[in-house]
């Protein structure tokens, strides 16, 4: 068994919990903080360990550091439903926990997009840091795209978490929605009431920046239309982001909702 937490937060993942729950079956420790899932979600998750805990969703930082408050384990590895643990990452996990002298490692991750592996479009390998030291370590409280800051020296680790995230075009657009509401939020909440003129500029720029950087300077064109799409994907999303913040800050500005003519 190997001698680490795994932890993991959900909400309504029965498609996918239980091929992450197989792939690190063989840790000892398995932490499930469950937002009330209405589907088989926990039934799942009972199979392979009986640490689920269930709390309203709080947002995905607190959510996560919740989840790693609860490891019994001196390491802690947080896996989101949609990824997996491949057997040469756990022997590598296994070999620097023992005689590691850093507090964190980053560890590379193969982003599957319709069922394809992106090598390109800036998604390769997509360090993330996700193997800690719990003493010496937390997740950074913010609005989305939450990240663990470790105090003391890091590392990288060759093999690789699987991420098999948006298996449809329709999932994609569904977690967008989300996500660009919260990243308009975030950007707001660290520069209140930005200029009208900032963000129509961004508005304009972003998206089309977004296409450009993704499909030619990542080359994206080398996924073929699977980087297409996505680079597409990506810049509408970008578009979406500003013009929220554009509409939430007009809206705190003016304190009234315009009415269309």
């Amino acid at each position: 068994m190997i001698p680490v937490s795994v932890v993991i937060v959900t909400k309504n993942e029965e498609q996918n919990i239980g091929d992450a729950l197989e792939s690190i079956r063989d840790f000892e420790d398995i932490v499930v903080v469950d937002s009330f899932s209405e589907d088989r979600t926990t039934e799942i998750c009972r199979k392979y360990t009986s640490r689920i805990f269930q709390h309203e969703w709080q947002g995905y930082a607190k959510q996560k550091q919740m989840a790693v408050d609860y490891a019994e384990k001196p390491w802690v590895l947080i896996l989101d439903a949609d990824e997996r643990v491949t057997p040469e990452l756990k022997s590598e996990i296994m070999e620097k926990i023992k005689s590691s002298g850093f507090g964190g490692f980053y560890i590379p991750r193969k982003n599957f997009f319709l069922g394809k592996w992106i090598r390109y479009s800036g998604w390769w390998p997509d360090y993330t840091l996700r193997l800690f030291k719990k003493n010496l370590s937390f997740v950074e409280q913010r609005e989305v795209h939450e990240k663990v800051i470790v105090k003391g020296p890091v590392d990288y680790l060759k093999n690789s978490l699987e991420h098999y995230t948006y298996r449809t075009i329709s999932d994609y657009i569904k977690k967008m929605e989300n996500y660009s509401t919260l990243s308009a939020k975030e950007m707001l909440s660290k520069t209140p009431q930005p200029s009208s003129l900032l963000l129509t500029l961004k508005i304009i720029a972003s998206p089309i920046f977004t296409f450009l950087k993704m499909f030619f300077l990542k080359q994206g064109f080398r996924d073929g239309m699977h980087g297409f799409i996505l680079a597409v994907l990506y810049s509408f999303y970008a578009f979406l982001k500003y013009a929220k913040a554009w509409e939430i800050n007009r809206f705190t500005v003016h304190g009234s909702r315009f009415t269309a003519i």
